[in-house]
């Protein structure tokens, strides 16, 4: 079972998620680019999921997992590090952090009531010493999102493409374009996921035609979009 909520953080989400008998037989779904960065826990573990360009599918058996997702280009100021180098990788926060703050930040967590709470308290702490998000990269997001093209954007924001493309690299991993791509995929998704045509879906999500809408799903999703709503 999956369950989320709003953060006390600023953008973010917190989330969980307990395997249940039924998921354990239809197989753990894949996760889906969202331009997002999380913070994990899970079974003693602390790792980060960097930007994804393709579906992430865990490996071994379903888990307990407790995670905190930051908004597109916030997380790489909390965790100190460009969020390129964590492009489509999990990795384990000691490889970013000195093991003995994260064993600290660990126990904290083991014996928190809700582990969810105690993620989201230690990133609410990083946020508190950390240079506040770039209102700039925030007003791209919101702009790309709502379908605007690139160029225009940039132009808007009065940003010259090579630096754009510099600063993306660092806030979301990849550039600009595909960021655009990620955001479009999930504003697909949505709408599909809500009984709106396929037809109608790639034109309200900015997709060129349905079988653009299909080509862009399959390589970003894995899979068809009829089998992914079908999951």
């Amino acid at each position: 079972m999956y369950e989320e909520r709003p953060s006390r953080l600023t953008g973010a989400v917190v989330w969980q998620r307990t395997p249940e008998r039924l998921e354990d037989l239809r197989g753990v779904r894949p996760v889906l680019p969202d331009g997002c960065m999380d913070l994990l826990f899970s079974e003693g573990r602390l790792l980060v999921a960097g930007p994804d360009t393709r579906p992430y599918v865990p490996a071994g058996p379903p888990r307990a997992w407790a995670g905190i997702r930051f908004y597109p280009g916030t997380a790489p100021a909390l965790l100190g590090v460009p969020a390129h180098e964590l492009r489509d990788a999990r990795v384990e926060l000691t490889d970013l952090w000195p093991a003995a703050r994260v064993r600290r930040l660990r126990h904290r967590i083991e014996v928190a009531p809700d582990p969810v709470t105690a993620l989201e308290d230690i990133a609410l702490g990083r946020a508190a010493q950390a240079a506040p998000p770039d209102p700039l990269l925030r007003r791209l997001v919101e702009c790309l999102d709502a379908g605007r093209p690139v160029a225009a954007t940039a132009g808007e924001l009065g940003i010259g493409a090579r630096q754009l493309h510099r600063r993306c690299l660092t806030a979301f991993g990849y550039g600009p374009k595909t960021l655009a791509r990620v955001l479009r995929l999930q504003r697909a998704v949505a709408l599909a996921r809500s009984g709106v045509p396929y037809a109608e879906t790639a034109a309200r999500a900015g997709y060129a035609d349905q079988p653009h809408l299909a080509r862009d799903v399959r390589q970003l999703a894995g899979m068809p979009l009829g089998e992914l709503l079908g999951g």
